[in-house]
């Protein structure tokens, strides 16, 4: 068990899509994102294994993600945040997402 104090140490945040490219230097079918969290997060750069989502499909969808993991090099990438998601049936990845259009940069909780 964790007390509520230490779930707010994960800072989760909702950000919207701006930008997002193929990263075939990866041994699993992955993209790079450029995601917008708004004046307090800025812009931050993921990657993901989403691939069951097509490019235009992920520009411009608001995901959720945590925002205060420490900056990790993927195959010469560096990723600042961590968009979360959860396995699904036949081994993709769903979006976490609001279901309604969130404040840009507004905190989970």
């Amino acid at each position: 068990m964790i007390s509520y104090d230490d779930f707010l140490k994960v800072d989760m945040r909702v950000g919207r899509v701006t930008k997002v490219e193929d990263f075939p230097k990866v041994r699993n079918p992955s993209y790079k994102f450029e995601v917008d969290f708004g004046d307090e997060v800025g812009v931050k750069r993921s990657c993901a294994q989403l691939t069951n989502y097509t490019k235009d499909e992920l520009t411009g969808r608001q995901v959720v993600a945590v925002v205060n993991f420490p900056q990790k090099n993927i195959a010469g990438f560096i990723s600042e945040v961590l968009i979360l998601g959860v396995d699904m049936e036949g081994g993709v990845v769903s979006l976490l997402q609001p279901r309604n259009e969130a404040i840009i940069g507004a905190r989970v909780y």
